[in-house]
């Protein structure tokens, strides 16, 4: 645990635990709301080869996942860590452009 304190620059074990909490009900959040998306576009494994409906699922739920993970982290008091955390990720997938400020 002291290690992850370190590592995200966080004090509370509340923190760690909000932290992790907030990972994995996003996660499940994120599928959860990419089903009737799919449903929606008419793709589905009776449907559409596995080969082909795996991949667009994990496509449609990574933009999902990070669009919801700073509001998540808000309801759990997290706010900052995770809009940290995204602009972070989002700048090493070359997306960093997204949060320049301009003056």
């Amino acid at each position: 645990m002291e290690k992850l304190k370190q590592r995200w620059n966080i004090e509370s074990n509340w923190s760690i635990i909000a932290i992790l909490l907030v990972f994995s009900i996003n996660g499940s959040f994120a599928a959860w709301v990419a089903k009737p998306i799919t449903s929606f576009f008419g793709l589905s494994l009776e449907t559409v080869s596995p080969f082909i409906f795996w991949p667009l699922r994990i496509l449609l739920i990574f933009p999902i996942y990070q669009l919801t993970l700073p509001i998540v982290g808000w309801l759990f008091g997290q706010f900052r860590f995770f809009w940290a955390f995204e602009k972070k990720f989002l700048s090493r997938l070359g997306l960093g452009f997204l949060f320049k400020e301009s003056n």
